[in-house]
Formats: structure tokens, C-alpha cells, sequence
């Protein structure tokens, strides 16, 4: 896929997000047509008989969207994850105060923290996903209203703004998703093998071990003291 990084051939905007327009402009292509209403809903970009949709935020309140469409279109799922962020402070007056790099780094292996709301789509042959890894910076206010739980921040995220596309990567297959498993993970492994491997908690590997197998890129075949042992499945 080419994308243009400028384009100025009609991309609405109305009231929408920093971050979700500088996407929808960095993947536009001439002749691209936005804010499409198909089958009862507005999709962000159509391109030729493809549907393309930036998600932003969860899948989860999408899925009834991306489930109905796909019956009838091919769809990509163009989908955000922060491997680097930079924290702009306002203060009250809206002014910026000061900004820091947080250390807090994504992964590739974050987009499965949204992949488990729609497993049963990544199999799908008209639906494929493109990850995209940004640097992003998230401007914070201080909280407009009281807060309610002694847990909350002093502060909420006002907007979100792309500083750099990293990198991206398209799974476009489920053999495509195979890729995030280790080649130095034996066989069979355990979702605490996975974690183990990947050097990441054991609940994103369960995530993980959840969606490769409701695509049929992993199947169970047995269990130890350890959990659900799994293989790869590359007929898949």
C-alpha cells in the first residue's frame, strides 16, 4: 500500500481527532473517497470496493460494525499502538507547562489487547489488520471535573497527536500472525512458556494464545501442571 503524506483531495475532518486525521491523511490515496455511509455505516475511507477503518480507541464498540461489513466488503483494520510517547502538560489556562518522554514503551504485541474483541474476524479473508507503531503525544489537561474515586489522576488526556509514524505491519493471513510467536519457543508450549519467551506477563500471552487459536493458528493438544500445551498450525 502507498501512502500519501499530504493530501488535500477532500478528507472531512468535522469533528474528529487529532491523531484519527493524521492517520486517515497519511494513508489517503488519490482518488480515495471519506466519510462513506455503506450499508448503515460512515467508514472512513473507501478505495475502489475496499473498506479501510482507522480505530483510534477499543475495537470492542466496532465489532457489530466490522462483523456486519466484512459479510459483504473487504475491510482493513488500521490500528494505532504507541511504541514511543511524549506527555504535554496544559495548565488551567490551556497553556503548555512542560513536556516529558514517558517511559512506558509499546509492542506490536499490544494490538492483541484489542485483536481478543474481534477474534473471530482475523480469519476472516475479506478482513485484514495493518498495525501501525507511532510516536505520539498525549496532551493532558487538568481534570475538568471533581474527581469521584481516590484512584483518579488530577489530570485527563485532552487530545492525542502523531508525532511519527515508526513503523507498520500488515496481517493480511492468520499464517501472518504466527510471526509473534518466538522461533525459540518450543513445542508444545503453555501460555507461561509463551510469556516466558516473549518476556512479557503471562495474561498477554493468555490474550494472545486466545486469539492465534480462535483463528486456527494454534491448536491444543493436551495439558500439563502447567496449563493448555498448543502447536503451530501453519495450514491454517
Amino acid at each position: 500500500m502507498t501512502h500519501g503524506k499530504n493530501p488535500s483531495n477532500g478528507i472531512g475532518t468535522l469533528n474528529e481527532k487529532p491523531l484519527h486525521a493524521s492517520l486517515k491523511a497519511w494513508y489517503a490515496e488519490e482518488g480515495d473517497l471519506f466519510e462513506v455511509p455503506v450499508d448503515g455505516f460512515v467508514v472512513d475511507i473507501v478505495r475502489d470496493r475496499l473498506l479501510i477503518e482507522i480505530q483510534t480507541s477499543a475495537v470492542g464498540p466496532i465489532r457489530r460494525k466490522l462483523t456486519t461489513l466484512v459479510k459483504r466488503h473487504p475491510i482493513r483494520l488500521i490500528l494505532p499502538v504507541a511504541v514511543r510517547k511524549t506527555i504535554v502538560a496544559l495548565d488551567s489556562q490551556g497553556v503548555e507547562d512542560s513536556t516529558r518522554k514517558s517511559p512506558k514503551r509499546g509492542a506490536l504485541l499490544d494490538a492483541f489487547l484489542e485483536f481478543v474483541s474481534v477474534p473471530h474476524l482475523l480469519a476472516d479473508p475479506n478482513f485484514g489488520v495493518e498495525v501501525v507503531l507511532i510516536h505520539v503525544a498525549e496532551v493532558r489537561k487538568p481534570r475538568s471535573t471533581p474527581k469521584r474515586r481516590w484512584r483518579q489522576k488530577d489530570w485527563e488526556v485532552h487530545e492525542r497527536r502523531l508525532v511519527e509514524i515508526v513503523d507498520h505491519a500488515a496481517l493480511d493471513h492468520p499464517g501472518d500472525f504466527l510471526s509473534v510467536l518466538p522461533t525459540t519457543l518450543e513445542e508444545p508450549f503453555t501460555t507461561a512458556d509463551l510469556a516466558r519467551e516473549l518476556g512479557r506477563p503471562r495474561w498477554l500471552a493468555q490474550k494472545i494464545a486466545y486469539c492465534l487459536r480462535e483463528m486456527g493458528t494454534i491448536v491444543a493438544v493436551g495439558r500439563s501442571k502447567h496449563g493448555i500445551e498448543y502447536l503451530r498450525c501453519y495450514s491454517a
